[in-house]
């Protein structure tokens, strides 16, 4: 066996269940919050869609909401994490695309928060990564 070189209460924190729980938890939540919002409102969500000019709409707004539900539940109950983490890694990154292109704004407060949200929307998709990962290591 062995011997992990983390302290004894990083380790414990490391291989409890709960915060592998709270951790897919705190990486997805936003994305089921958000698809259970978009589910109540129809009419903003394809007016969302819209904003960003996906067309049409209405197919987009079904598609993010399915990504948004199906993709952290995957994810949370240990099913097909892969597949959950793929839908929303793939997702993340076209809306970072999408939705931030600083690339093309001058410099202004505008393109620094188009770039901040850019870059954190890259993280959350190496978070998906990780979680891939791990919920394949723990498998194998």
């Amino acid at each position: 066996m062995r011997r992990s070189a983390n302290p004894a209460f990083v380790e414990a924190i490391v291989q409890n269940r709960a915060a592998w729980f709270a951790a897919r938890l705190a990486l997805c939540g936003a994305y089921l919050l958000g698809g259970i919002v978009k589910l109540s409102d129809w009419p903003g969500a394809v007016a969302e869609q819209a904003h960003f000019g996906m067309t049409p709409p209405a197919l987009w707004a079904a598609v993010t909401i399915a990504v948004e539900l199906i993709g952290p539940l995957l994810i949370l109950t240990g099913r097909f994490v892969w597949l959950g983490a793929g839908m929303l890694g793939v997702f993340t990154a076209l809306a970072a695309l999408t939705a931030n292109g600083f690339w093309t704004m001058q410099a202004s407060p505008e393109r620094f928060a188009a770039t901040n949200a850019f870059f954190e929307h890259i993280g959350l998709v190496g978070g998906f990564v990780l979680v891939a990962m791990l919920a394949g290591r723990d498998r194998a």
